[in-house]
Order: structure tokens, then C-alpha cells, then sequence
């Protein structure tokens, strides 16, 4: 923790809730000693304290210019034993939501030091009315008893207090600025009137320096998460749409393979026309060719038979110049296609049926019955 004033000889003025709207619990000689209203048996007694009570206009005026103490004393703050328990001075009160706010003024620098070692919870020091009875706070909590006429004697620094944790002096300072003079207006608003500043085009409430400060962090992790996943959601788009872009181009390049692995009728005839030449040299050297053999195979087993074991090992290039070496005086035989001239036209009158054979242009076909 921090010293506000910049200085540790300097007093502290600091705002920290010191009350609260709802149940508090009493002990049964706190609240019915002499067992006036049957809660001798009743270890804790809760009792009610609601807005009316708690943000009394009266209620709270008669806190302003009390002490602060260290510890609740053993007899109510008097003009008498002033400077044996004062150690501050309540400033100024203001509504925090529930809550009763103080603005004090410490002026003890043992009890400073006790706050920046963790004393920091608050309790109030006060004399009030008890109305015994049947009561309901907001939460749905039965209480028998509820409070009211408060009147204010002192606010002392505990170690833990009766209101809770939350009415204490937290790390966040505040200059006092809640003056007896505008003191009604403080207390008949709902809430302050909220201070706002826009924090990544959000508004935020900075009135009360916790809140404002949880809130903040809360919307700066919000954001960066949101942020990361934004990221998160860019990088993925990006992967998908480079591996369509790869897909797209494998697609085109498989494509254009296809095409160019098709052959043409003349490349057809030309690979036809090339290992009938092949085929033809080997026959020209004995060498026995069938129909699932391709032109390096013929080659292979035409140097294969021909060069033997020398040949064994070689290269399909090797085999390629050796078989043209050893075929280039083979005779081939011409097993091409023969022509069978040109067409000759026929009419009904051109060619004579002669029995079940039709002669016509040296073809003999024989006629259906």
C-alpha cells in the first residue's frame, strides 16, 4: 500500500466503507441481557439494519467530526478522553450502493503504520434503538430484532469487523470531497452519481476506484481474449485458403498431365508403326517376339541373346544402341497392311446371282437364303 500524501510524515485522507444495509449478528447479552424478550437461549440474535436506518440523514451527521480510534475503547469517545483514543477524524460520509461511506482523516502515524500492516477493516462506534419483533431483510433472512436512531460516536480500525471485509481501508485512496454542506444529496441518491470514461469504446463507472479498477481489467481481458481468438480465427482462414489455393493448382497441374500423357492418332500410329520395326529386326535374328512384349523388351532379349552375359547389368540406353548395332543389316519382312485398291461401285444391274454366291470385283459372298 501506498501513502496517498507522498509523504509519511503527512496525515492520510482516504475514503473506505464503514457500514452496510442488511443482518448483522449480536451476541444475546449484546442484545437481550436481561432476557426481556426471550433470546436467552439464542447464542446469535440477528438483527436488521436497513436503508432507512443505516442512511439517515440524522444518523450519519452525527459521525462527522467524531475520532478515529484504534480499536473500539472501553467507554464511549467524551471531550474528556479525546486525546487518549483519537487517532483520525471522520471528514466527510457518502452512499456507496448498500454501503456507508466514510472520508477520514488519520492523523497517528502508529496507527498509519498499522494499516499499511493489514489492520484496515472498519467498525462503528454508536448508540442506537432496538425494536424487537418478526423482520425480514431483503435476502429473505428472519431477524429478531432491527435497529434504528443511530447515533454516531466513533469509527475504529479492527483487525475484523462486524460489517465484513468490505468495509475497510483498501489500497485505492481518494481525496475527501463529501463535505457536510452537500451531505442529504449524497445520502437520498440510489447510488453516486457515476463518473464514466470510455475504455476501448466501453463505458466504465470510475466513481469508486475498486470497482472501476476490477472492471477494467475485466473488459482489457476480454478484450485480449477476444483479440487472440480473432487472431485465432485469421490465421485459420488463412491456412484454408492456401491449401485451396495448393489444391486448386495440384488440381490444374493433374489436369494438364492428363492431357499431355493422352496420345494423338499419330503419335498412336507413329509408337504402332515403331515396334512393328523393332519386332521386325529381332524376328530378322531368330528372336521370338509375342504379343505382350513392348519394344524394350524385345530389345532386351534381342542383346540378351545375342551378347549373352555380357550384356547382363546394362542400361536401358546401353540395350537401346547395342540392339541398333545388331539390327542395323537385319532384313525386315513386311508384314504391313496391304491395300486393297480402289472401290469398285456396284448397281442392281452390275453383278449377276449365279445359285447362293454373288461374284463381283473378285470377292466371292455368299447370299443369305
Amino acid at each position: 500500500m501506498t501513502h496517498p500524501a507522498g509523504s509519511k510524515a503527512a496525515p492520510w485522507r482516504v475514503r473506505a466503507r464503514a457500514a452496510r444495509t442488511g443482518v448483522y449478528q449480536y451476541g444475546r447479552s449484546e442484545v437481550d441481557p436481561d432476557n426481556k424478550h426471550g433470546l436467552r437461549d439464542t447464542a446469535l440474535v440477528n438483527v436488521l439494519r436497513n436503508d432507512g436506518t443505516v442512511f439517515d440523514e440524522k444518523s450519519v451527521r452525527s459521525f462527522i467530526g467524531k475520532p478515529v480510534t484504534d480499536d473500539h475503547p472501553a467507554a464511549p469517545v467524551t471531550t474528556e478522553n479525546w486525546r487518549d483514543h483519537a487517532r483520525g477524524t471522520i471528514m466527510g460520509a457518502i452512499r456507496d450502493g448498500d454501503y456507508l461511506a466514510f472520508d477520514l482523516l488519520l492523523t497517528d502515524a502508529e496507527a498509519i503504520a498499522k494499516v499499511e500492516s493489514g489492520k484496515r477493516e472498519l467498525s462503528n462506534g454508536y448508540s442506537s434503538d432496538l425494536e424487537f419483533g418478526d423482520f425480514t431483510a431483503a435476502d429473505g433472512t428472519k431477524c429478531q430484532a432491527r435497529q434504528k436512531s443511530i447515533t454516531g460516536n466513533h469509527v475504529a480500525l479492527v483487525d475484523r469487523g462486524r460489517a465484513g471485509s468490505e468495509c475497510a481501508i483498501k489500497d485505492v485512496f481518494a481525496i475527501c470531497d463529501t463535505l457536510p454542506t452537500n451531505l442529504p444529496d449524497s445520502l437520498t441518491q440510489e447510488s453516486p452519481v457515476p463518473k464514466i470514461v470510455l475504455i476501448d469504446g466501453l463505458s466504465v463507472d470510475v466513481s469508486n476506484a475498486d470497482i472501476a479498477a476490477t472492471t477494467i481489467t475485466t473488459l482489457m481481458t476480454a478484450r485480449d481474449t477476444a483479440n487472440g481468438k480473432v487472431a485465432s480465427l485469421e490465421t485459420q482462414v488463412a491456412t484454408l485458403t492456401a491449401e485451396g489455393q495448393t489444391k486448386d493448382a495440384k488440381i490444374t497441374t493433374l489436369e494438364q498431365e492428363v492431357k499431355d500423357a493422352k496420345p494423338t492418332p499419330a503419335q498412336l500410329r507413329d509408337a504402332g508403326k515403331a515396334l512393328l520395326i523393332t519386332a521386325g529386326k529381332a524376328k530378322a535374328l531368330g528372336v521370338t517376339v509375342s504379343d505382350d512384349m513392348d519394344e524394350a523388351a524385345i530389345m532386351s532379349s534381342t542383346v540378351s541373346k545375342q551378347m549373352g552375359d555380357a550384356a547382363k547389368g546394362w542400361t536401358a540406353d546401353q540395350i537401346a544402341a547395342s540392339f541398333a548395332v545388331l539390327t542395323k543389316d537385319a532384313k525386315v519382312e513386311d508384314n504391313g497392311v496391304q491395300s486393297l485398291g480402289s472401290p469398285i461401285n456396284m448397281s442392281d444391274g452390275a453383278a449377276a446371282w449365279n445359285d447362293n454366291v454373288f461374284q463381283s470385283a473378285g470377292v466371292a459372298i455368299k447370299k443369305e437364303a
